[in-house]
C-alpha cells in the first residue's frame, strides 16, 4: 500500500469545525508535504477549486497549479497529484504546464482529471459548465490533445468537438514517457468509460471494503474493452482518525459530524444533484469531504492497520488521506500505522 495525503489547501477538511489550525497559506502547505516526504508518504493531491469547498466561498484557499510547481522545487520525492479540470484550461496550455511542472519536479508530477460539478463555482469564475455526459464529452477531447501534444510526433493537429489546433509543438516533452500519469474518477457509465478508455490510474471517494472491492472489479473489466494495458493504480480518498483508544476516537468522530448552520455546506446541493454518484450522500458523509468517513479507518492503530490490510486485500494501492489537524496526525499515522501494516503483512506472509 501507498500512502497519500490530500494538501490542505482550503484550511482543513472538517465542515463543522471553524478552525483546525490548518491554514491555507504557502508556508504551511511547504511544512505539510516536505514533512510528508520526510515521514514516507508516497503521494500528496492538490485538489482544484477556485471558491473554499470545505469552510465557504468566502474563506481563503490556494490555486492547485500555482502551489503545484511551487512544490515541485522544494522536494525531492514525493509524487504530486494535482487535479485538472478541462472546462477551465486550454488543452495546449495544460500541456505545457504539465510539461513544464514535470521537469522542475524531475517526473513526479501527475494529473488527476475531474469533470467539474459545482456550477456556481463555474458561473463566477468563467468555466464551461455543460450537462453531465457531455463534460465527459470534452474530458476524453482534452485528453486525447494533451497526450497529441506530449507525444514525440509533433506538431500536432487536432480538429475536434472542443478543439482545435494546427501545426502545434510542445517542447520539451514530459519527463515521464508516454505521458504523466492520468488519475481520474467518476462513477457514472460515461464517467467510467472515459476513465477507461483514456486514464492511467483510477481513484475513488471514500467506500466500504465491498463497495471498493466491486468498483475495482467493474473497472478491470471495463478497461479490457479498451486496451490491452492494465491500469497502474486504485485509489481512494478516506479521513483518518486514529487515537490509543476506541472511545477517544468515537469522541473525535462525534465532534467533528455534530452539524452546524455553515456556509461550508454551499456546494452540497451541486455535488449532489449535478454529479451522477453511485451512493446516496448525507449531510453525515459531507461533515468530511470526498466521503472520507464511510471507509471507517476509525479507531486504535491496531483497528486501522487492519482495515487498510482489507482494502489492500480487495484490490487498492494507494491511500488518499485527510487528517485534521494534518501535521500532527499525519506524524502520528506515520508512526503507529504505516509500521503496523507491514507488520501484519509480513506476519501474514510468514504463515
Amino acid at each position: 500500500m501507498k500512502y497519500g495525503f490530500w494538501l490542505p489547501i482550503f484550511g482543513g477538511w472538517l465542515r463543522n469545525v471553524e478552525d483546525e489550525n490548518m491554514p491555507a497559506t504557502y508556508e504551511y502547505a511547504k511544512k505539510v508535504i516536505q514533512s510528508g516526504e520526510k515521514w514516507g508518504f508516497h503521494t500528496t493531491l492538490i485538489a482544484e477549486l477556485y471558491l473554499n469547498d470545505i469552510k465557504g466561498p468566502k474563506r481563503d484557499s490556494l490555486e492547485a497549479w500555482t502551489t503545484a510547481a511551487a512544490l515541485a522545487a522544494v522536494t525531492e520525492k514525493i509524487e504530486i497529484m494535482t487535479a485538472i479540470r478541462p472546462g477551465y484550461h486550454n488543452p495546449a496550455i495544460a500541456a505545457k504546464m504539465t510539461a513544464n511542472i514535470d521537469q522542475i519536479s524531475q517526473g513526479r508530477f501527475t494529473l488527476n482529471v475531474v469533470s467539474a460539478w459545482w456550477e456556481e463555482e463555474a458561473r463566477q469564475y468563467g468555466g464551461i459548465f455543460t450537462e453531465h455526459d457531455e463534460r465527459y464529452d470534452r474530458t476524453e477531447e482534452f485528453l486525447e490533445v494533451l497526450k497529441g501534444l506530449w507525444s514525440a510526433q509533433n506538431p500536432f493537429d487536432h480538429e475536434g468537438k472542443f478543439y482545435q489546433l494546427e501545426n502545434t509543438n510542445l517542447y520539451p516533452k514530459p519527463v515521464q514517457s508516454p505521458n504523466p500519469v492520468i488519475y481520474a474518477g467518476g462513477e457514472s457509465p460515461r464517467g467510467k468509460e472515459a476513465i477507461a478508455k483514456h486514464g492511467d490510474a483510477y481513484v475513488m471517494h471514500g467506500g466500504t471494503v465491498e463497495e471498493i472491492q466491486k468498483k475495482i472489479a467493474g473497472m478491470k473489466e471495463l478497461r479490457k474493452q479498451f486496451s490491452t494495458k492494465p491500469f497502474q493504480s486504485f485509489g481512494m480518498a478516506g479521513y483518518v482518525i486514529c487515537r490509543d483508544t476506541e472511545e477517544e476516537a468515537q469522541e473525535e468522530l462525534k465532534r467533528i459530524t455534530t452539524l452546524k448552520e455553515s456556509s461550508a455546506y454551499a456546494g452540497f446541493k451541486d455535488f449532489t444533484t449535478k454529479s451522477q454518484l453511485e451512493q446516496r450522500i448525507q449531510l453525515y458523509d459531507y461533515s468530511v469531504s470526498n466521503r472520507g468517513l464511510r471507509p471507517n479507518l476509525i479507531g486504535t492503530p491496531e483497528v486501522i492497520a487492519e482495515r487498510i490490510l482489507q482494502y489492500e486485500h480487495a484490490g487498492l494501492d494507494l491511500l488518499l488521506l485527510q487528517f485534521s489537524p494534518q501535521l500532527e496526525e499525519m506524524e502520528n499515522f506515520s508512526q503507529k500505522v504505516m509500521p503496523l501494516v507491514e507488520e501484519k503483512r509480513q506476519s501474514m506472509a510468514a504463515q
